[in-house]
Order: C-alpha cells, then sequence, then structure tokens
C-alpha cells in the first residue's frame, strides 16, 4: 500500500474537498452532518486514493489528529447501509461489486467484438479485442484471490474447471492477435466470434453460479481479508470504490453489524501505516537481533527489503505443497497476492498444468532430480522459471524454491561493458 500512496496522484480538488470536511468536523460538525458530503467524495475514489490525500494533507501540516475523525465518519456510512438493509456485496469496494461491475463493462466490450467480427476489418478487430483484453486481470483476481478463499471452504471446483476455462480464453486471445497480425481477416473474425462468445459464457457462469456460491459461503472476515489483497493483482476497467470497508466488514458481528469501537476505516490504515513509517524514520535499519545466516546475518526488514529488490522473484512452496513465502516485489514476472499463502501449490496452476507440478515435485522429493529448468515467451519477453529443491544438511527435503525473472534484455547483451555509463 506504501508504494500506491507514492505513487497515485492527488486530486487537488478532491485534497481541497476533503480538507473542507475535516475542518468542519474540527470546528465541531458532527459525524452525521458531514456524511452525505464525505460518501459523495468517496464513493468513485478508491481507498488507495482516498488515502493519498489524506497523507497530502498530513505532509502539508494537518495534525493526523483532524485527520483521524473521518474514521468516524465512514463507520458511520457503513453502518448507515447496512441498516437500510444494503448488502455489503452492493457496497462499492466489496470484491463482488467489483466483479459484477468489471462483468457490466466486458458485456459491452464482448458485443463490440463481435459486431467487428461481423463488420469490420482487421483494424476494427484488433482496437475491439484490446479494448477487452484487460478481462484477463479480472480471470487472474480471481484465480489468486477469490478461488483460494473457496478452497478453503471445500469449494474446489471453480480451481479445477473455470481456471482452465480462464486459460482458454487466453488462448483465443492469442490466436486472434495472431490471425489479425498474418491478415487472415476470415480466421480473425472466426477466432473474434468465439471469443466473443466465451466471454459472455464466462460471464453468465460468475453471475448465475460462482458468486452465488460465494457469498454463501465466504464470511465477511472471508470477504475483508480478500478485498485487501486484490490490489496486488489489479482491476479490469474500473477501481473499486472506498464505501465497501474491509476493516469495518472484518470486525463485523451479529447480523453484520460493525462492532462497537473507534474502527480505522480501512483507507485510513494505509495512511496510519504510512505514518508510523515517518515516525520510526532515524530508528528504521538499526534494528537489533540480526537473523543469523550461514555467513553474517541481517535484520529482519533489511532481509525482506533484500528479497524484494532482487531481479529474479521467488516463491517457496514447503514439504507439505503448500505456499510459504513470495517476494513481493513491484516488478514480479507472475501475478502474486496474499490469498496464495498456505495454498495448495496444485491449486496454483491450472488443471491442466497440475501433472507436471506433481511430477516436478515427486522428483525433488525422492531425490532423483536437482532442477526444473523453463522458458517461455510472454508479451514479448523472454521469461525463465526455474525450481530447485531445498534440503537441510540431513538431506531432508524442506520443499522447493521457484524462480522466475525477465531475461530478455540479458539475452540481447553483446560484447562488453567495463565503465559505468551513467
Amino acid at each position: 500500500m506504501s508504494e500506491h500512496l507514492g505513487q497515485k496522484a492527488v486530486s487537488s480538488d478532491k485534497a481541497g474537498r476533503l480538507k473542507a470536511i475535516i475542518d468542519k468536523l474540527a470546528a465541531g460538525a458532527s459525524p452525521a452532518a458531514v456524511k452525505k458530503e464525505f460518501h459523495d467524495l468517496i464513493k468513485d475514489a478508491d481507498a488507495v486514493e482516498v488515502a493519498a490525500l489524506e497523507q497530502s494533507l498530513i505532509e502539508g501540516g494537518l495534525p493526523v489528529e483532524e485527520v483521524q475523525r473521518l474514521c468516524d465518519v465512514h463507520a458511520d456510512i457503513f453502518k448507515a447501509g447496512l441498516e437500510r438493509g444494503e448488502k455489503a456485496q452492493g457496497m462499492s469496494g466489496h470484491p463482488v461489486h467489483s466483479y459484477l461491475a468489471e462483468n457490466k463493462e466486458a458485456r459491452k466490450r464482448a458485443r463490440a467484438l463481435s459486431l467487428a467480427a461481423w463488420t469490420g476489418g482487421l483494424d476494427a478487430l484488433r482496437i475491439a479485442a484490446q479494448g477487452l483484453k484487460p478481462i484477463i486481470v479480472h480471470y487472474t483476481r480471481k484465480e489468486n484471490q477469490l478461488f483460494p478463499y473457496l478452497e478453503r471452504s471445500g469449494f474446489t471446483g471453480p480451481s479445477k474447471v473455470m481456471w482452465g476455462k480462464h486459460d482458454e480464453i487466453r488462448a483465443v486471445f492469442r490466436e486472434l492477435d495472431a490471425a489479425v497480425d498474418a491478415g487472415d481477416a476470415k480466421v480473425a473474425r472466426a477466432k473474434a466470434r468465439d471469443l466473443g462468445r466465451r466471454v459472455r459464457m464466462m460471464i453468465f457462469m460468475e453471475e448465475k453460479i460462482l458468486l452465488p456460491n460465494a457469498l454463501k459461503r465466504l464470511s465477511e472476515t472471508d470477504w475483508a481479508e480478500l478485498r485487501r489483497g486484490e490490489d496486488a493483482i489489479g482491476f479490469a476497467w474500473i477501481k473499486p470504490g472506498a464505501v465497501y470497508d474491509p476493516a469495518l466488514a472484518g470486525r463485523a458481528s451479529g447480523a453484520g453489524q460493525p462492532a462497537a469501537g473507534g474502527a480505522y476505516a480501512g483507507f485510513n490504515a494505509a495512511v496510519e501505516a504510512a505514518i508510523a513509517k515517518a515516525d520510526a524514520g532515524a530508528n528504521q535499519g538499526r534494528q537489533a537481533g540480526a537473523i543469523p545466516l550461514s555467513v553474517g546475518g541481517l535484520p529482519l526488514d533489511f532481509l525482506d527489503r533484500i528479497l524484494k529488490s532482487l531481479p529474479v522473484d521467488i516463491s517457496f512452496v514447503d514439504a507439505d505443497d503448500k505456499v510459504m513465502y513470495y517476494s513481493d516485489s513491484p516488478h514480479r514476472v507472475f501475478p502474486r497476492s496474499p490469498a496464495i499463502i498456505g495454498r495448495s501449490v496444485q491449486n496454483c496452476h491450472p488443471h491442466s498444468s497440475v501433472a507436471i507440478v506433481e511430477k516436478i515435485l515427486s522428483a525433488f522429493k525422492n531425490k532423483e532430480k536437482d532442477k526444473a529448468d523453463f522458458w517461455i515467451e510472454m508479451n514479448g519477453r523472454f521469461i525463465i522459471i526455474s525450481y530447485k529443491p531445498i534440503y537441510d544438511d540431513a538431506g531432508v527435503y524442506l520443499g522447493t524454491l521457484e524462480m522466475s525473472w525477465d531475461a530478455t534484455d540479458i539475452r540481447a547483451l553483446e560484447g562488453q561493458r567495463r565503465l559505468l555509463d551513467w
């Protein structure tokens, strides 16, 4: 979240509106008095954007205590919505609300692609296909966030079946792109019609089967946790609003009412973390109690930052085939989100790949092989994926390390560079 805080552009208009609300609260206005004004501000803004607005005001000298008054307003909005009978999933920012909003946009774009398949030329097909392609982010978020929670509830079908359907759609996108690039209008039109049909069918499966089942099986705490990890994957076309508050929903009790107490709104948690980090300031990096390594040692904070700074993405699966760790670097080759921690690695791959995964793990556990390397072309980049077994000093299998990196630039190197070229 702190990375997003640093990158999110802060609207001066919204910052001014937010400060005006804070000024009213400071002057003695009740949360109820500014509730509508605040709701209008956040309904079209995501949690990260609101956090960035708050942080900009703090950096501008506004006391933290003044900004913190907003958490009461947000709690009031959330509670009022539930009291009106509004279901949490109907609130902007809830994972289901986001999936449905993306589907609404996907329907329009799938129709545009189908229309181009009947009446347009190759350029029209290319444009329509590119307009629909962000739906892949929607599928990736399902695979990495929603599916793990469904698996924990015993509902494993989507991981095994729907993920395979996602991959079929991804394949048709590639085939359509190839046909357009080759100038084959007949094949391109056929692929476009097929793609539109598949996307519409997936929308039907989600809205009639997947999401209703998910709402029945997952608790409010599950949805709150799920929401917190979604930004690591991203969204297609939409940005989730900040009305649904995972911090409040995760502490909901009874019939869905927020638990009593001064709960921080979800976006305020991000600001709180940023403030705590700033307060730590000079003390950061001087932690006592370095973790002893085979040579030397490092404070935990150093070790985490070093792992995230490597040009190689790292994931570790333990001896029971459960995902134990991944390096959450900003340059990841493949998307990861917190929901995969503790997930069976077999469920982290489409069903068509599970046999290969199990073959590699079996060979490592039986010490038949000491590595498995793959390389692929992806989005015009040359990607290397390498698996290595990890054993302790006694030779006991501890798990498997996965490393992946973009080797495109390294592969293109020629000659030598012996001087600094800054």
